[in-house]
């Protein structure tokens, strides 16, 4: 019989310091997002895909069409291509694009930029059904922004 009442004491001991974790957690701040409803804050040193970097006056690309950086990427996902012009000094960027399926965000591309014309870009909404959505027009991108 004592050792009834001492198990009975016990288990009632425990559920008393738990609750009290329990309550004491209650009233403590949140520290959870609620992902779909609110949105995280990136730091400032995220390192997403890569992404064009405009000009602050003009709001043109930084990109003179080297292809160091698709030479350089050792998972061969960047492709840079660029035309000459008339009138135009250098080179003028016709396409440039990231197949981010195979990107392993290594940075090489964008240290070797020479201009800097590519940075990391905060994006981290990254989902999709296909191969092909991950396939990222850059060139495009940047006109998006303007």
């Amino acid at each position: 019989m004592k050792s009834y009442f001492s198990t009975l004491f016990t288990g009632a001991w425990s559920l008393i310091l738990g609750l009290k974790v329990t309550i004491k957690a209650l009233f403590s701040p949140i520290v959870t997002c609620q992902y779909p409803r609110e949105k995280m804050e990136v730091t400032p040193n995220y390192r997403g895909h890569i992404d064009l970097v405009k000009f602050a006056d003009t709001g043109a690309h930084k990109c003179i069409s080297c292809g160091s950086c698709m030479r350089d990427c050792p998972s061969d996902c960047i492709v840079v291509e660029g035309e000459k012009r008339e009138g135009v000094k250098g080179k003028v960027l016709t396409i440039f694009t990231l197949d981010f399926t195979k990107c392993s965000l290594c940075g090489a591309c964008v240290e070797v930029c020479p201009t800097k014309a590519l940075d990391y870009c905060n994006d981290y909404e990254l989902a999709g059904f296909t191969r092909e959505e991950f396939y990222f027009d850059l060139l495009k991108r940047v006109e998006e922004r303007e």
